[in-house]
């Protein structure tokens, strides 16, 4: 059964589209922005092992407290590149990076094309948000975890999440 069947927000359940990111397989290419509005790709973190961090809004206190979670986990890995996408503006994720000293991750949003969201499956349908969950790519953008986190509101599983990154 897919991880994404029974994710809910707030206990109503909702659909994620796109496609489904499943261990073992490549990651797909994806544009976002950075906060200077300059389009980033996957290709910009060839090299490196990947942690995707997705967050629905960094102005929430969950995606807050996920997204400050891996600031701090970013500034003892190595060779990992840490990516937070949500849909937020880049003026908002600038005002929020400034505002938490965000120095060692990339805040990067999907807010122009929802390409990252439909790629890698986290667009929620008829919100235009961004699904909570992590996903983690070796330097060759094979996948190596995905976790979906079931009922949005909720903390993802940070330790499996860079237990694996730590082990590639």
């Amino acid at each position: 059964m897919s991880q994404r069947s029974s994710i809910t927000m707030k206990g109503n359940p909702i659909t994620l589209m796109g496609t489904e990111a499943v261990v073992g397989q490549e990651g797909a290419n994806f544009r976002v922005v950075d906060m200077g509005l300059n389009p980033i790709t996957l290709d910009n973190f060839d090299g490196k092992i990947k942690i995707i961090s997705v967050v629905p809004s960094i102005d929430t206190g969950v995606c807050s407290i996920q997204t400050k979670r891996f600031e701090e986990e970013a500034k003892a890995l190595a060779d990992v590149a840490v990516l937070t996408i949500s849909v937020d503006l880049p003026f908002a994720q600038k005002r929020f990076a400034d505002e938490n000293c965000i120095t060692h991750q990339n805040l990067l949003s999907d807010y122009q094309t929802h390409d990252f969201g439909v790629e890698y499956g986290f667009e929620i349908e008829g919100l235009a948000l961004l699904s909570r969950g992590i996903v983690v790519l070796d330097k060759n953008n094979i996948i190596r975890h995905v976790e979906y986190v079931q009922e949005v509101t909720n903390e993802p599983d940070y330790d499996k999440a860079l237990d694996v990154a730590k082990s590639l």
